[in-house]
């Protein structure tokens, strides 16, 4: 049940609540005031600090590019302990035969209209991991310092790498010069795997759980192909419009390579093996 002093904090009749999502980071609902359905996360207040602060803005930021569409974030806020964000409720279905093509089109755009540095405004959040996204002129400085390099301590004093792992991380850092084409910053998602798509009833693709900033675009790409990739026509539609450097599908373990390490600190088994898979390359 959601709680009174959020309940006040909404200012509006609930008519109706109902649990549609619990999980280890965030509770979610869906109420209603009236005819009106809304989308509600709630999460402790102080486990992750502001972070309904940060994905209102993150949303924000995506749907002022007007090139996909995102839930409209309505407020966020604290009551008592707990945080919540309110967003447009979106009756969602299957995809159409034209849904991935426009979801590869409309992010390529957004990649393509380009962004005044790397970091962003604020720091964030990717889950629960707190993103530091310092400004900083080039790609290989931010990727490496604010990006591999803090996974790597934390996952060293933790015992979950060795020395001999971060080693090798600091040579793939070093090293991230000549990985990467140099390419303008791009507006990222940021987590953009299968389970943040969604789709309305008329097949227009809908991106959630944006965690943004201002990154190598192959970051994206890179995170869509990590838990099984998407439909040929998402990459087809994506390169006809802003197509990728040559070599991409190669580098690919360099742009997961972060998400990785995030899932290895998270739930540690298999992830570590695959950090560990690509550090190897270094050697």
């Amino acid at each position: 049940m959601i709680s009174k002093p959020l309940l006040d904090q909404l200012k509006f009749p609930v008519t109706e609540q109902e649990v549609i999502q619990s999980g280890p980071v965030n509770r979610c609902h869906r109420i209603a005031s009236g005819t009106s359905s809304y989308f509600l996360k709630v999460n402790n207040a102080s486990g992750c600090p502001m972070l309904f602060e940060k994905e209102y803005n993150a949303l924000k930021a995506l749907s002022g590019r007007n090139a996909l569409r995102v839930p409209e974030p309505l407020k966020w806020g604290i009551a008592g302990e707990e945080q919540y964000l309110l967003l447009e409720w979106m009756d969602t279905a299957a995809p159409l035969p034209k849904s991935w093509e426009l979801l590869g089109s409309g992010l390529a755009r957004i990649h393509r209209e380009g962004a005044p540095y790397f970091g962003f405004f604020e720091d964030n959040y990717l889950s629960v991991w707190p993103q530091e996204n310092t400004v900083t002129v080039t790609w290989p400085e931010f990727y490496g310092n604010h990006r591999i390099l803090p996974l790597i301590r934390e996952l060293y004093h933790s015992g979950i790498l060795t020395k001999a792992d971060s080693t090798l991380a600091e040579r793939f850092c070093r090293r991230l010069p000549e990985l990467f084409p140099d390419e303008q910053p791009a507006l990222l998602h940021g987590d953009l795997w299968s389970g943040n798509i969604l789709f309305t009833m008329r097949g227009e693709p809908v991106v959630v759980d944006p965690a943004v900033y201002y990154g190598h675009r192959e970051m994206d790409i890179g995170m869509t192909l990590l838990f099984g990739g998407f439909t040929q026509d998402f990459y087809s539609s994506y390169e006809a419009v802003y197509p990728l450097s040559s070599g991409w599908r190669q580098r690919l373990p360099f742009s997961q390579l972060y998400p990785l390490l995030i899932h290895a600190f998270l739930f540690g088994g298999n992830y570590v093996s695959s950090v560990r898979a690509v550090l190897n390359r270094f050697r």
